[in-house]
């Protein structure tokens, strides 16, 4: 059984002849999405554009179980479906309707035709592209300029990836304009696809935000088992600011540290609630150390 997402994947390419170019299939999927009230994949600024990592992932599971073949090339990645499936009929009415409005309007575009457009047409998603100073024009370029956040003053943020995707994740972190990313679990890995540490340090680096992993300051996970309610947690966070905290303060000042540098620094976890999260406590403890400083649950 195919997720909806991946039906939509899918049929973009076989609506468009069995064969495009990674970017190009890309950008034609973001262009999708925009239609829909419920978007089967959301986007980030990255190297070339608007990129969904769910759907290079998808991709790439398409590719494992043989419903389509990925060929690297001297002219780019090429995705290329293994056999037409009529995967189109598989979509509800309206988004077959659109699908067929998205192969009128720009299946005449070649890929550079698609970039080109997609960054005219939603400059935010150009500021981190490493080709719009050779497409754009100086005009262009500085709407695309302008979509970038500088926001001047040190201040702390926290955020959860609970519940969210990555892409939305990461477009928290560049509307905030953060720059540095500290990760507090005890172990950074995830079975939510985009949060181990290998993934989101990538993706982070991608968007010119650094990344660092301070486990120490982590909670052990067989101490969160039975938490049911807000008092748990409290009890739980009341202990680790007495032990965790109070027997790491180097790893506080070193973020002290980092929050000077940076300016703009982020604590993460995985709870969408902050005050059920450790990195509340963090966050509580770096205020103590500091007068004046700012600080902001994202």
């Amino acid at each position: 059984m195919l997720y909806y997402r991946r039906k939509i994947l899918l049929a973009t390419l076989e609506v468009f002849g069995g064969k495009l170019t990674a970017k190009q299939l890309q950008k034609l999927l973001f262009l999708f999405s925009r239609g829909q009230e419920i978007k089967a994949y959301d986007f980030v600024p990255y190297y070339y554009g608007c990129f969904s990592f769910q759907a290079n992932q998808d991709i790439v599971i398409l590719g494992n179980q043989g419903l389509l073949t990925i060929k690297e090339t001297e002219h780019g990645r090429f995705i290329e479906l293994v056999k037409s499936c009529n995967y189109l009929a598989t979509l509800d009415l309206f988004d077959q309707q659109a699908m067929l409005k998205l192969k009128s309007k720009y299946e005449k575009m070649s890929q550079m035709d698609l970039i080109k457009y997609t960054y005219v047409k939603f400059p935010f998603y150009a500021i981190n592209s490493r080709i719009a100073s050779d497409i754009l024009s100086k005009d262009e370029i500085e709407i695309v300029n302008r979509q970038r956040r500088h926001i001047e003053g040190v201040k702390l943020f926290t955020i959860g990836y609970e519940g969210i995707t990555l892409e939305t994740y990461l477009k928290r972190l560049i509307i905030n304009d953060i720059h540095l990313l500290c990760d507090v679990r005890r172990n950074a890995y995830s079975q939510k696809y985009g949060f181990s540490k290998t993934q989101l340090e990538k993706a982070c680096v991608g968007l010119n935000i650094a990344y660092i992993h301070i486990p120490e300051l982590g909670i052990e996970s067989q101490k969160r088992q039975d938490l049911k309610s807000q008092k748990d947690y409290d009890i739980l966070f009341d202990e680790y600011e007495k032990t965790t905290l109070k027997n790491n303060q180097e790893s506080l000042l070193k973020i002290r540290t980092l929050l000077d540098r940076y300016e703009r620094v982020a604590l993460t976890c995985f709870e969408k609630n902050p005050m059920q999260c450790h990195r509340s406590r963090i966050a509580k403890a770096l205020l103590s150390l500091s007068n004046n400083l700012e600080f902001k649950a994202i």
